[in-house]
């Protein structure tokens, strides 16, 4: 199988496409790609991120987040419909595949990259 660089408004292209023949494509919404993008650039500013990829399969997509180009994934954020009334249509899974979190609201799944702060209690 031979992957290739799909840009946004072809993939919107396909998508129009897929749902005209009656086949639905799965893919983030420009809101919730907004969303990842914003704590992807977050961290790449920080120095903690320098890669991501876009994966599609018939059943969800996943934006898949790397440290270097050349290693396994750091984190994926996925999104799978048919999940949605049972365990969330969102996850975000580890390096070893481990799921971290899931959940229907992807803001509130994001806030797992939140910079987490610690006060001294007196």
């Amino acid at each position: 199988m031979t992957s290739s660089v799909l840009w946004l408004d072809e993939q919107t292209r396909l998508s129009q496409t897929l749902h005209a023949l009656g086949t639905k494509s799965i893919f983030f919404t420009r809101p919730e790609l907004d969303a990842i993008l914003r704590v992807y650039g977050r961290m790449v500013a920080k120095g903690e991120w320098r890669d991501y990829a876009i994966d599609q399969t018939k059943d969800m997509v996943a934006f898949a987040i790397f440290r270097r180009t050349s290693e396994m994934p750091l984190f994926r954020i996925e999104k799978q419909p048919k999940l949605a009334r049972k365990q969330g249509a969102y996850a975000i899974l580890g390096a070893a595949g481990q799921v971290l979190r899931r959940g229907a609201d992807l803001d509130l799944m994001l806030r797992y990259f939140a910079p987490r702060t610690m006060a001294l209690i007196d």
